[in-house]
């Protein structure tokens, strides 16, 4: 059984959240996760144009595939994971789940369960209001939602990221503060526990 850990990542940071995410699902007897990305829609003008951006959209190139409709279709689950665009999920995300339709009309996410991630540059910079928003569509699909919840102490001890809506870090102006180690085991936590319940529910 599968767990689709699909993210976008500009910089690196929500990358980072997605390999520990996907080491905890591996974690789980029995459960494997399947590591995807968004397809890029920034002109690679721009993208080219500042050095930490293209040398992480080289890595993603070399390193994770571009989902298709088959990876959620063929996965007893979705962790969704975007960096905050305004409190909402980033455009290249939300351009996929726009061709998801055939998955609703047909009701092959039914039951499957979903949670979400994201990275913000600013501790006020919308981090639960883009948990909340990239919920919303996973609903409508049919997933069924699991939170990050209380299930571990540091949620409520984290000073920045964390959340029980969904794993979150605040990685700074530059990109370049997080995750922290506690954020990082957050999103192991999170990992097993989406892959835990899947096993359960869908096996």
């Amino acid at each position: 059984m599968e767990i689709l850990v699909l993210f976008h990542s500009r910089y690196g940071t929500v990358y980072k959240m997605a390999k520990e995410i996907a080491a905890g699902v591996n974690e789980v007897e029995g459960m494997k996760a399947r590591l995807r990305r968004s397809e890029e829609i920034a002109p690679m003008a721009i993208i080219e144009s500042q050095e930490r951006w293209k040398d992480c959209y080289e890595t993603l190139q070399k390193e994770v595939p571009v989902a298709t409709l088959d990876d959620l279709s063929e996965t007893q689950g979705l962790i969704l994971g975007s960096p905050t665009r305004y409190g909402n999920i980033e455009p290249s995300l939300g351009n996929f789940l726009e061709t998801l339709g055939p998955l609703w009309i047909s009701g092959t996410l039914l039951g499957k369960i979903g949670g979400v991630f994201c990275s913000t540059s600013t501790q006020h910079g919308g981090n639960e209001a883009t948990l909340l928003t990239m919920m919303v569509p996973l609903m409508h699909l049919g997933y069924t939602i699991m939170p990050l919840g209380y299930c571990d102490p540091e949620v409520m001890s984290t000073a920045k990221g964390g959340t029980p809506y969904g794993p979150t870090t605040v990685a700074g102006g530059n990109d370049d503060e997080g995750p922290n180690e506690v954020e990082l085991k957050l999103c192991r936590v999170f990992g097993r526990r989406i892959a835990t319940l899947a096993k359960k529910t869908m096996g």
